[in-house]
């Protein structure tokens, strides 16, 4: 893993906008990735992931969710709010 690169073991549901958002740290600076339920479903393998099962099967993948996450820091993949947006 990247030093510059930490990741909390922080995460919350966004229930209005239907996507899991947690922080990511870069040379000091912390930003926000968000993954909906469709980009997590196809990272993790799981078919039906719902607002009920989504902190489950996102901690069941974390370690990938976070490499995906760092591929996107890289590329600069941001939204319109300057989140890392993985899917």
């Amino acid at each position: 893993m990247n030093q510059s690169v930490i990741f909390p073991d922080l995460q919350s549901w966004d229930a209005t906008k239907q996507q899991m958002v947690f922080p990511v740290q870069v040379d000091g600076q912390t930003l926000f990735c968000v993954i909906g339920l469709a980009g997590l479903a196809k990272l993790s393998g799981v078919s039906d992931v719902t607002a009920e099962n989504v902190l489950d099967v996102f901690s069941q993948c974390r370690f990938d969710v976070e490499d995906l996450a760092e591929l996107k820091l890289v590329a600069e993949a941001f939204d319109a709010e300057g989140h890392v947006l993985l899917g």
